[in-house]
């Protein structure tokens, strides 16, 4: 493995407490390592960001996303907050660009690893082939489309430990160990609090629950599930809270890796065979990817789900009042108390603070 070149060595001293490493199997670095003492509390935090290269528009998304989150970010002395990125090569160079001139400076201590997507990809394909054909956009089970179901199988591939590394030269070993819990979030979101406070969410999972999720704020599921829904007029699948069920938003997730390690019943959920049993009881063929997955196992087993409040994960996207539901809509998009993450889904423009 090669040593990274002169020129991150003087960018590594230039932002102090912050340094470049590299870790093996695919996993690349930025961090502030923690200093001497007791092992740190760890915070991890994922985001996809590939294809970046080809769009503006997403770098734009993925700047003021992490400018906000930093913002209103606070950890802690011996707190670590660990942002994952899933990039390709192209998308993690300009992730790095991005995170540069925010890094510097932070009242915490930080590490940014970069997880390689083909490498993940690779890993995900065998455990989330058959469900793709379900939940994909595309005709029949893609091996690109299985990076969309990573919060799906991440238990099983998210290492409990990083695999031994090549050290710089006087660098501390910073000692990452197991990863029980982690935070999946889009790059369309701004942040209005301290993002450590959604980590307490954790704490208030029942028994038997592996994922916290905020409802989807839109009919998108009403829709979905209308041969469902004609056949059974009194469910309450489709159906608006508090009461209904509307099916659930990806767009954050509190994923309880370790929860999800040890659950019989989720696993059994991933196995092809019950995913096929359910797509048929459920007439359903969605384009979402895990979003699409999580809803249908939730109209099943709602003790799966620990339930965000609609302020985690505050919806803007219209889409549907114009497109047949306008006389329901609103039931859906209601969201009362201050918000704390705006997500900006489909394209919506996110209010200026």
């Amino acid at each position: 493995m090669a040593r990274p070149g002169a020129p991150l060595l003087l960018l590594a001293a230039a932002l102090g407490a912050c340094a470049f490493y590299y870790l093996g199997a695919g996993r690349e670095t930025f961090s502030s390592a923690p200093g001497p003492g007791p092992a740190p509390r760890r915070f991890h935090l994922l985001l996809m960001f590939t294809k970046a290269a080809r769009s503006s528009a997403l770098q734009a998304r993925g700047q003021a996303a992490l400018r906000s989150l930093l913002r209103h970010a606070r950890f802690a002395p011996g707190q670590v907050l660990h942002l994952h990125f899933v990039s390709e090569p192209r998308s993690r160079e300009i992730a790095q660009g991005l995170l540069r001139p925010l890094l510097p400076g932070l009242p915490f201590q930080c590490q940014v690893i970069f997880h390689d997507v083909d490498m993940l990809t690779e890993q995900l394909f065998p455990v989330v082939e058959a469900m793709q054909k379900h939940f994909s956009a595309g005709s029949g089970s893609y091996y690109s489309d299985s990076i969309f179901f990573l919060s799906v199988a991440m238990h099983r591939i998210m290492p409990t430990e990083h695999s031994p590394r090549e050290q710089w030269p006087g660098e501390r070993e910073t000692g990452v160990s197991q990863i029980e819990r982690i935070i999946q979030l889009d790059l369309d979101l701004k942040y209005k609090t301290n993002i450590r406070e959604l980590f307490e969410e954790f704490d208030h999972f029942l028994q038997g629950a592996v994922i916290g999720i905020a409802r989807e704020m839109q009919p998108v599921y009403r829709h979905t599930f209308w041969q469902f829904r004609r056949e059974n007029p009194q469910t309450k699948v489709g159906e608006p809270p508090p009461d209904g069920l509307p099916g659930f938003n990806s767009g954050v997730m509190l994923l309880n890796l370790e929860a999800m390690r040890h659950s019989q019943l989720y696993n059994q959920l991933l196995e092809p065979d019950m995913v096929r049993q359910l797509t048929e009881k459920y007439h359903f063929k969605g384009h979402l990817g895990d979003q699409d997955f999580f809803t249908m196992i939730g109209m099943e087993h709602p003790e799966l789900f620990h339930v965000l409040h609609c302020t985690w994960n505050r919806q803007l996207c219209s889409w549907w009042r114009e497109h047949g539901y306008s006389d329901v809509f609103d039931q859906y998009f209601r969201c009362e108390g201050q918000v704390r993450i705006y997500h900006g889904n489909c394209n919506t423009p996110i209010p200026e603070d």
